[in-house]
């Protein structure tokens, strides 16, 4: 039967096997094959020591001292020695370019996609995030942005008047447009849905990715219903009856257009007025109205 004293000496020996053994497999680890090109190999955020057999060592930094170079291993994480006779200069040189050239390219690369994801739209569905944790809802047509929450706009029904036939049409838009002067009424002396924010945003999704002409309107109220004078004046050239708001438009992603306000908006009465083609001359309405600030009427539908 061994003794305890035989025994603690057996586990010492192993311990010293395996401790040789892992300090072999490190020393490999540090040496590459002679046949490989050491200047395609990747540094690793650290430089090439090429040495004249082939291999190389992986260093952070070194320094030339007489006929000896020390470097810091990063394999190793400690400072060591090699005679400057086993460096193969001219490789290191070579591999220490190799690696200039490509940390150029790569970030030469970096900076044009983060330039073409700021330039280019985003190719995205209803998960569209317009501010921290704010999605677009899907569906098409128009959405409003009211501080840090975004509801879907609906299209009005409305009434329009030709000034050359004098006749009065009640429909559900799209609006068939007369090349003359046409007048719109909204149904109800407000707009169901209603905001405060005089500087509410606009996001409009296009079923066809063609982008929308839009205008922005102020009605005004007129017996039991909201007017728009010269609608089909309004595309096209400006009108100067001071019922119109400026509005700033871009395309944020793949058939998502964000509008801005070029100043705030009164208390009143407004429609988003966008002119379609597709069918003829038509026009499409979303209305919506401001209270002023010290109002508590929200009612959103």
């Amino acid at each position: 039967m061994r003794t305890r004293r035989e025994f603690s000496l057996m586990l010492f020996l192993v311990l010293v096997i395996v401790a040789a053994l892992a300090a072999i497999s490190t020393r490999a680890s540090a040496r590459v094959n002679s046949q490989q090109d050491p200047s395609t190999v990747p540094a690793l955020h650290g430089k090439k020591l090429v040495m004249k057999d082939g291999s190389f060592q992986l260093v952070r930094s070194y320094q030339v001292e007489g006929d000896r170079v020390r470097y810091f291993s990063i394999d190793r994480s400690e400072w060591e020695e090699i005679p400057t006779s086993e460096i193969d200069w001219a490789a290191t040189k070579k591999a220490q370019a190799e690696e200039a050239k490509q940390d150029v390219a790569l970030t030469a690369k970096i900076e044009s996609d983060e330039a073409e994801a700021k330039i280019a739209p985003l190719d995205v569905d209803a998960s569209f995030e317009v501010l921290p944790g704010v999605f677009l809802p899907p569906g098409d047509g128009f959405f409003i942005l009211d501080g840090h929450a975004i509801f879907p706009l609906l299209q009005s029904s409305a009434s329009t008047k030709n000034s050359k036939r004098h006749t009065i049409e009640r429909l559900i838009v799209p609006i068939p447009i007369i090349p003359s002067q046409t007048s719109v009424d909204l149904p109800g002396r407000h707009a169901k849905f209603r905001i405060t924010n005089p500087t509410p945003e606009f996001y409009f999704r296009s079923s066809d990715d063609v982008e929308p002409q839009v205008e922005l309107i102020q009605a005004h109220v007129k017996g039991d219903k909201r007017h728009i004078e010269n609608i089909d004046s309004l595309f096209g050239q400006r009108s100067d009856n001071g019922k119109t708001i400026s509005l700033q438009s871009w395309q944020v992603a793949k058939g998502v257009y964000r509008f801005t306000l070029g100043q705030g908006l009164a208390p009143g009465e407004y429609a988003l007025a966008e002119f379609s083609p597709k069918e003829g001359i038509n026009l499409l309405l979303w209305d919506f109205g401001v209270d002023a600030a010290s109002k508590k009427s929200t009612e959103r539908k």
